[in-house]
């Protein structure tokens, strides 16, 4: 198991450790809840220990506050590993390494695709949270409904719950739905299309501190690297790319040693 899997999966772990919440079916509103994960895990999830930082994104916009603290956040991680969080870190990312892993048809995701989360970030994250007030993100995003939504669900044991689903809790599912099939066949496609948050990382990967580094005297320009990258960035010829999670595939897969990784 390689070094990447391992930390996926005790980062996993960690941000989904309240273990009342299997006997209990509630959510930990603790201490740590103040603080914020720095990839996408939802608030709602009875394992979670820490908060979404999309949600808290649009906590402040809805109420019409500036976000200064969010915005640090996004903005000292960004600075300093760019998107490498969505590659170690975020359980919903390793969901679809996983899946992609399945034997199915496999795709590959069209370049324009890659730039619809920035109209997510915007959009629906900004102006609609913004003018409704409402965090519409958090109501269709499908980890949310995978790790929140139908947990709490079943959990109901009084059926309070139940009686209130609706329209929206089967568009969510949906949702869900359709993003987990097509992570059978496209490397990481809520990541690479939706994820607001690999959308406010991505503005880092130019200046981070940690840069991948190609070395053109070594490189053949075989493509090895873009093939086994998670997200299809041609590293060799990008090492800059603002879909590149750092997650270091490449570096181990490159046959002449060209791709490294290092301070800026």
């Amino acid at each position: 198991m390689s070094l990447k899997r391992i930390v996926q999966i005790i980062a996993t772990i960690i941000q989904n450790s309240y273990i009342p919440a299997l006997f209990s079916g509630g959510i930990y509103q603790g201490i740590l809840k103040r603080y914020c994960t720095p990839i996408l895990n939802c608030w709602g999830c009875p394992l979670a220990v820490t908060s979404c930082p999309m949600g808290a994104l649009q906590h402040f916009i809805g109420l019409k506050l500036i976000p200064f603290y969010i915005a640090g956040f996004f903005g000292a991680i960004g600075i300093i590993i760019g998107r490498m969080s969505c590659g170690w870190l975020c359980p919903f990312g390793f969901l679809q390494d996983l899946l992609y892993k399945a034997k199915s048809v496999k795709m590959i995701l069209p370049q324009w695709c890659s730039y619809i989360k920035y109209g997510v970030l915007i959009g629906v994250a900004g102006i609609i949270a913004y003018v409704t007030t409402e965090p519409w993100f958090c109501k269709l995003c499908p980890d949310g409904a995978l790790i929140a939504g139908i947990p709490l669900v079943l959990a109901d044991s009084s059926g309070d719950l139940k009686a209130l689903i609706g329209w929206h809790f089967y568009m969510k599912i949906a949702i869900l739905i359709v993003v987990l099939l097509l992570s059978l066949s496209i490397k990481r496609f809520f990541c690479r299309t939706f994820c607001p948050i690999g959308a406010i990382y991505s503005v880092f990967n130019n200046f981070s501190l940690l840069q991948m580094k190609i070395d053109k005297e070594k490189c053949i320009e075989c493509e090895s690297c873009q093939m086994v990258c998670p997200m299809h960035v041609p590293i060799w010829r990008s090492p800059k790319n603002i879909d590149c999670i750092r997650c270091l595939d490449c570096v181990k897969i490159c046959p002449t040693k060209a791709i490294n990784h290092g301070p800026r």
